[in-house]
């Protein structure tokens, strides 16, 4: 019982932890019906709460494209809860948009530290 009650604070405390990292990756505006950073990528298992569910047969088809099986013919269909990882790209001169849209103030380098110290601490699943 402890260990469910651990488990269970531990994923409130992730999803809080998620909020305040989205909250602090600036935005800006991609190009209408742009994916070029779209594919396949890993998100933690909150982060996967928060989308739909997907069939494996579509996981597989997205995985056999390189492409994420959130990507519809009007782009990514989940924009609002997208992963971490997708709301990076653009953000940060390591991961640049290839069209060279930006925000207009790149994101902070201890949110960035941070957004990477908390992919790394939990488990993180194929979108």
């Amino acid at each position: 019982m402890a260990a469910i009650a651990g488990r269970a604070r531990s994923v409130d405390s992730n999803n809080r932890k998620l909020d305040e990292l989205r909250a602090r990756i600036p935005s800006f505006r991609c190009i209408v019906g742009c994916h070029d950073c779209c594919g396949p990528v890993t998100a933690s298992s909150e982060e996967m709460a928060r989308l739909p569910v997907k069939t494996e047969a579509e996981h597989e088809a997205a995985l056999a494209e390189l492409s994420c099986p959130h990507l519809g013919e009007h782009g990514c269909e989940v924009y609002s809860e997208r992963p971490l990882i997708c709301r990076l790209f653009g953000t940060t001169p390591s991961l640049l948009c290839p069209n060279g849209m930006r925000p207009v103030y790149m994101i902070d380098r201890r949110t960035e530290e941070e957004i990477h110290q908390f992919l790394a601490s939990t488990r993180q699943v194929l979108v």
